[in-house]
């Protein structure tokens, strides 16, 4: 792709054009997929990033600057989602472990399968608060193990949708979580997702 394609691509992702959003991703995203593989070691996470990276463009697309090189500026976010993500890996093995050796003396096996049947009621509850689509959609990537792109594939919306209705679920279960549940489901909750 040339830099002036590339530019007038990037001023008509300016103004809000979703074919602009459509022709970068399809370009690019491949690229950033791989760049994420190589630093993360995972295909999920890597797809997250790519995902990541290009909600950011489309919730930024007025802040462009087209002067800049747009490919430039998505690795930029690539990169530092791969970073946070390694961070972050990194701090919940440490929460895990230290939860699970305390853990260890106050709660026996019993406890545990009672502690787990609650925490999926509770899970399921906050499921049953969303509404019917962002439930479909939250189901469907993850009950159905289905990426996102192919959610938007089947229902006939966009990824930019799909990317929105998980985030809008994600942050309903995770508040219904904290205000109905104690800190324990809501650590539960974040280590299966």
């Amino acid at each position: 792709m040339t830099e002036n394609t590339e530019q007038f691509l990037v001023l008509r992702l300016q103004k809000g054009s979703e074919s602009a959003f459509r022709n970068l991703f399809d370009r690019y995203r491949h690229d950033i997929y791989a760049y994420s593989l190589s630093i993360l070691k995972s295909k999920d996470l890597a797809e997250e990033v790519v995902q990541e990276v290009f909600l950011k463009v489309w919730l930024n697309h007025e802040k462009l600057d087209a002067g800049l090189s747009f490919k430039s500026y998505i690795f930029t976010i690539a990169r530092n989602l791969a970073f946070n993500n390694l961070a972050k890996a990194a701090n919940e093995i440490k929460l895990k472990e230290r939860l699970f050796y305390k853990s260890q003396t106050y709660i026996n096996l019993a406890d545990t399968r009672l502690l787990e049947a609650d925490y999926e009621k509770l899970k399921n509850r906050a499921i049953e608060e969303l509404s019917p689509r962002c439930k479909l959609v939250f189901q469907m990537s993850r009950d159905d193990g289905k990426s996102h792109e192919q959610i938007a594939q089947e229902l006939g919306i966009s990824i930019n949708t799909v990317n929105n209705q998980i985030s809008t679920a994600l942050a309903s279960i995770k508040k219904f979580l904290s205000l109905n549940g104690d800190i324990v489901f809501l650590f539960i909750f974040l280590a299966h997702i």
